[in-house]
């Protein structure tokens, strides 16, 4: 068979999704060959640049193609890794999405919207990288997926993720102080008469346990005890969690801090329906400061994170690393706002 007659039994390669086909590796490391890094094992860098010079391409000048190409589309994608029942439509996704949407379009950007169930798939944002379809890319959250995120980031610049900052860490993130946060939280629960506390929510993905790591840093501050009542997000589960919680704990809690203003709105129905009043028997304090929160009765206090600053922030660090900047993370400070339910 002709080489020329091999090349097309074997693939048209226009991407780096498609050579990383041929080559039998993910696209981000494929990435990361062409860019030279060290993470790449030689031999496997020198299998991927034998294969691109076989299709025409010398490695640089693919790679440097890639990143010339232009679509104006950037892709924001949600990974459910810790939650697969959660719901794009929940409140603080909507809000966050309707302030992207807002910036991204001021700078002459599409949005292409992705919600992603990891399961086994590690390879699900190299994809969407390397699909061709976008120029950059926001990632919504850490989820369950800190690892995999922070590999792809050693070889793709133009990626900026909202979620938690850790020290040391290698990719770009934008993001509220969430353990000051929960810091807060405790003190204006402790401040409103409360003694025995519970952080409501799930203390797995990052977000959440920053902010009940807080909380605890507090209550031990303060000489009170402060339990995890570990709920979901998804509503399918979230309502009967917390009833349960509230059965298992009346008369033993007098103070709860939910991870989300979402789940301190159906803490609040609960309660309600229980015949305990809010602030007199049960203080609440919510986390995000969405509109919601004006809105329950008795209107929630909340730890307010500023999301359309993250927003502004999220797609101008993005831009920057567009133009090939390296950039540092945003973190954002929390403030309490202080309403009726604490």
């Amino acid at each position: 068979m002709a080489k020329g007659d091999e090349r097309t039994a074997r693939g048209t390669v226009r991407t780096i999704t498609d050579l990383a086909r041929i080559a039998g590796v993910s696209p981000g490391t494929v990435s990361r060959a062409l860019a030279g890094k060290s993470l790449v094992n030689t031999k496997t860098r020198e299998k991927i640049e034998a294969i691109a010079r076989e299709h025409g391409f010398r490695p640089n000048q693919m790679a440097s193609g890639l990143r010339r190409q232009k679509t104006g589309v950037i892709g924001v994608v949600i990974p459910m890794g810790h939650d697969s029942r959660q719901q794009i439509s929940d409140g603080f996704f909507m809000t966050l999405l309707g302030f992207l949407a807002d910036e991204l379009t001021q700078e002459g950007y599409d949005l292409m919207l992705r919600r992603v169930v990891p399961g086994d798939d590690a390879d699900w944002l190299d994809r969407f990288i390397g699909s061709g379809m976008i120029d950059g890319v926001i990632v919504i959250g850490q989820s369950d997926q800190f690892a995999l995120i922070e590999d792809v980031a050693d070889g793709y610049l133009p990626m900026v993720v909202w979620g938690n900052h850790k020290e040391g860490q290698r990719h770009c993130v934008v993001g509220t102080d969430n353990r000051l946060g929960g810091r807060m939280a405790v003190e204006r629960l402790i401040a409103a008469g409360a003694r025995r506390l519970a952080f409501l929510g799930d203390t797995g993905p990052m977000e959440f346990a920053a902010r009940f790591a807080g909380a605890c840093d507090a209550a031990a501050r303060l000489g009170v005890e402060i339990i995890a009542l570990p709920t979901h997000l998804s509503p399918d589960r979230a309502s009967e969690e917390i009833a349960g919680h509230l059965a298992a704990t009346q008369g033993q809690v007098d103070g709860i801090f939910a991870a989300t203003d979402t789940l301190a709105a159906l803490c609040l129905t609960a309660l309600r329906e229980r015949d305990l009043a809010v602030p007199e028997t049960v203080r609440l304090v919510g986390f995000d400061d969405l509109p919601i929160a004006r809105q329950t009765a008795p209107p929630l206090t909340t730890i307010r994170q500023d999301i359309a600053a993250g927003a502004r922030g999220m797609v101008h660090l993005l831009l920057r690393r567009l133009a090939g900047e390296e950039t540092e993370s945003l973190v954002l400070p929390p403030q309490l706002v202080i309403r009726q339910s604490a």
